[in-house]
């Protein structure tokens, strides 16, 4: 199952529908307000103590925002540092623990970004841009990245179900390990972008699948409901595209900009948009291998199931 993980990485997370855009909170002002809550309320001594100021992490959480944003995938390794001593702050304080768990999840993108800008740097003599690295090597890096790391000992605990939601909703059941590339399968985690839940859905495209989101109750929150619209939407978008890893990407950054994209370069094929896609799809794309080129949804819950990946069935609990 490893290998699902990797088309989901080199794909992304922010997922939206068109409508999205004029009702959910722009990221920039979530993590200002991130920023802002660590001034506030966090002592410098629990910085001091790891070694990380407060305006550090507020300039980490800036740039974060700017690399995911932006299709330059080595960005990201420039803020490995901070990330891996940000996570734990966060983790500290209820009100933050969310992110935590978000950050917690993706912070094997900054080492993939950092093995990536190596293995390019040694190819190429002009090392003040370099070029972006080719979507089989995302996957190649991603594969044995994903390999190296045992699965999130939450799996356990939400893996067995959400595969049964998946087969039930007529999609293959590997999908379900989309969990581990956009939350470690913890339902409570939160994106900086206002993403939550085991599958990371953002409010407009929550209520759209028919849950509700708001102050006093959140069916994001909720693994089941999580899980079972996740597998609804991706089985919408794979009947939109035709194609798994066009699916995932436009799970994670939006149909309309996967259409868009495809379009404007006259291409048929993930691959040849995902040198203009942002740089968080493009790290959520590789983390999974799609279920296959030419799997298709299922007209039954238990027939057409595409096999289960060697390297990912090896782990899976």
């Amino acid at each position: 199952m490893k290998h699902v993980l990797i088309l989901l990485v080199l794909l992304g997370c922010g997922l939206g529908l068109p409508a999205r855009a004029q009702q959910e909170p722009d990221p920039a002002d979530l993590l200002r307000d991130a920023g802002d809550w660590l001034a506030d309320n966090i002592d410098d001594t629990v910085f001091d103590a790891l070694g990380l100021d407060q305006q550090r992490a507020r300039q980490f959480l800036h740039d974060l925002h700017r690399s995911l944003r932006g299709n330059y995938v080595y960005d990201l390794a420039a803020l490995r540092d901070t990330a891996i001593q940000l996570q734990p702050v966060l983790e500290r304080y209820e009100e933050t623990q969310p992110y935590a768990a978000w950050l917690k999840a993706h912070l094997l993108d900054f080492d993939v970004s950092q093995k990536l800008r190596d293995q390019i740097s040694a190819t190429v003599t002009n090392k003040l841009r370099l070029p972006p690295p080719s979507p089989q090597l995302q996957r190649t890096v991603w594969v044995r990245a994903i390999d190296a790391r045992p699965a999130p000992p939450a799996a356990r605990e939400h893996l067995a179900r959400m595969k049964a939601i998946f087969a039930e909703e007529r999609m293959p059941r590997e999908l379900a390990w989309l969990a581990e590339v956009e939350s470690s399968f913890n339902p409570e985690a939160e994106s900086p972008a206002g993403a939550a839940g085991l599958y990371q859905l953002m409010p407009a495209t929550a209520r759209s699948l028919d849950l509700s989101v708001g102050l006093l109750r959140d069916e994001r929150l909720d693994p089941d409901k999580n899980g079972r619209a996740a597998a609804r939407y991706l089985r919408d978008l794979h009947q939109r595209f035709g194609d798994w890893r066009l699916a995932l990407a436009a799970y994670n950054c939006g149909p309309t900009r996967v259409a868009e994209l495809l379009k404007k370069h006259r291409a048929k094929t993930y691959d040849a948009i995902s040198p203009y896609l942002p740089v968080e799809t493009r790290c959520t794309s590789p983390k999974s291998k799609p279920p296959s080129a030419n799997a298709k949804v299922s007209s039954s819950p238990t027939s057409n199931a595409p096999p289960t990946p060697k390297s990912r069935a090896r782990r899976a609990p």
